[in-house]
């Protein structure tokens, strides 16, 4: 008997109210993604996987259908209790790195944590074992504007795996980057998938970056129309 997946939507469908008027984004999208799986969301602009990708982060909520993870159904969920969900199960990487520029690669990696319990020692011991991961230990002290954007986006990698989550959520975090920088940064994705097991759901406009996943998942138009290994 197979496991069950981690994400688990079933009849997901999302609408935005414009002027009145409901402006249909996603419909009756049906998608399980197995744990320590790595999966591509790809489409043209305006096909929804953007939309898609933040209900599956608890970022966004839908207008109807189900979205469970690890057997909790976030759509149920009030803003309260899906905030403090999203935090301790969900890690975010972003095109533009979204980092603070007044603090530094250690500062940036650590703030997720300053709403945990941890003691300022347990968080520093996290913080660089994760820097040493992502090959930063010598740019601790170096803030954003002192950083290559590869060197930027693999801090906040780090500060995505922090928390330790089971699901890491990316939107299109090649995209700023050259391809040499993007594919160190791929690899990178790949070995948090292979060596720590965890869940990588990414959008991606590039095939090239697509490829890297164990999946692709195209959307055209709101709707799912096809799945095929990567």
């Amino acid at each position: 008997m197979s496991p069950a997946p981690l994400i688990r939507i079933r009849s997901l469908s999302k609408a935005y109210q414009r002027g009145g008027q409901a402006i249909p984004v996603l419909l009756d999208i049906n998608l399980d993604v197995q744990a320590g799986e790595f999966v591509a969301l790809m489409g043209p602009s305006g096909s929804g996987k953007s939309t898609l990708l933040n209900l599956i982060a608890g970022i966004d909520q839908p207008s109807s259908g189900t979205i469970e993870i690890a057997g909790v159904d976030i759509a149920t969920l009030g803003e309260g209790r899906l905030a403090d969900w999203r935090a301790a199960n969900v890690g975010f990487i972003f095109q533009f790195y979204n980092l603070l520029p007044v603090l530094t690669a250690f500062e940036n990696v650590e703030l997720p944590l300053l709403l945990t319990r941890l003691s300022s020692r347990e968080r520093a011991q996290r913080v660089e074992a994760l820097l040493s991961l992502v090959g930063l230990t010598d740019r601790a002290d170096h803030r954003p504007n002192e950083l290559s954007g590869g060197q930027q986006q693999r801090v906040a990698i780090a500060r995505a795996l922090v928390t330790d989550p089971q699901l890491i959520v990316a939107d299109e975090p090649t995209g700023d980057l050259d391809r040499a920088t993007g594919e160190e940064v791929l690899h990178l994705m790949d070995r948090l998938v292979r060596e720590l097991g965890k869940t990588i759901v990414m959008v991606t406009h590039d095939p090239k970056a697509a490829a890297r996943a164990q999946r692709m998942v195209h959307l055209e138009k709101g709707v799912l129309v096809d799945e095929m290994p990567a």
